[in-house]
């Protein structure tokens, strides 16, 4: 296990290969964007979700009649990861199916993430292989945690999301399990502005299922903006757990089950498929603003 660290003139960041988690972006003059990892509140920092996003109904993934347990979020964040290329602004991880995770998941991939300092941005990009003879069903999530309030001298109720284009009025509601209910809840945006309070994170993630921006800005007055893009990525969930300093801006490729889903995996919603010898792309970006 290990930590690899890139920088340019205005942003500094570091990525662990436990999970291939990025675990500190800094602007040029030392601020902290990103939560710590408080194992007392949420030890993650910006977990990959991969093979699923979500929970599985009774954490079972079906394929050809067989289930296999898989975990919520599945086991890339709790892997160890290997590098692939390391330069002074960017590093790319590499996982790769073996013994433990055909357990799971019964597909081989290889999944590479590449973090990339230009300028006054930071790129995550997500390239998703399938080297096998059949077609591979995924899905696939980004999970980045940043701190809220951005600075301990400004007001946590200070603090705003701007979405690029208005979203669903009605939102999806999790069950219990972790699994997508059938009813629905009021979104908290109003004129494409999501004014951040705790409690509207009672009923865990806000989810837009489908998201029409490719882009939001998260800020509050006396700090950066940090705007957060998404390319191949139809879903975005927003969470924290009420309380905590941090806030999660989580572009998705995928969701959770529906509660009533038990079927195949690969017919499962928010599955994705990759064909054999092919390659799927998806990223983020992390662009700071002044304020």
């Amino acid at each position: 296990m290990g930590t690899y660290h890139i920088a340019g003139d205005l942003l500094r960041a570091s990525v662990r290969t436990a999970g291939a988690e990025l675990c500190r972006l800094q602007t040029g003059s030392g601020m902290d964007l990103l939560w710590d990892g408080d194992p007392a509140v949420w030890a993650r920092q910006a977990p990959n979700l991969f093979p699923i996003v979500g929970a599985l109904k009774n954490d079972r993934l079906r394929h050809k009649g067989r289930d296999h347990a898989l975990g919520r979020h599945g086991f890339a964040r709790d892997r160890e990861w290997a590098l692939k290329r390391l330069t002074a602004h960017s590093v790319t991880l590499r996982l790769c199916d073996d013994e433990g995770t055909r357990a799971a998941y019964p597909f081989p991939f290889e999944l590479c993430v590449t973090f990339r300092i230009d300028g006054n941005q930071l790129r995550v990009q997500y390239d998703l292989h399938n080297p096998g003879g059949s077609v591979l069903f995924a899905s696939l999530g980004a999970h980045p945690a940043f701190r809220w309030p951005l600075h301990p001298d400004i007001p946590r109720e200070s603090h705003r999301m701007v979405f690029e284009k208005p979203e669903m009025a009605f939102l999806p509601v999790l069950d219990a399990r972790g699994l997508l209910g059938a009813g629905n809840q009021p979104s908290p945006l109003k004129n494409r502005e999501l004014a951040l309070r705790d409690e509207i994170f009672q009923e865990d993630a806000l989810i837009f299922n489908p998201v029409e921006s490719r882009f939001l800005r998260y800020s509050a007055p006396g700090a950066p903006v940090v705007e957060v893009s998404w390319e191949g990525f139809p879903q975005l969930g927003i969470w924290t757990r009420p309380g905590a300093g941090f806030v999660c801006i989580e572009p998705w490729r995928g969701f959770a089950s529906p509660a009533a889903f038990d079927g195949e995996f690969g017919e499962k919603p928010g599955v994705f498929q990759v064909g054999a010898g092919a390659t799927t792309t998806s990223a983020y970006t992390v662009r700071v603003l002044p304020g």
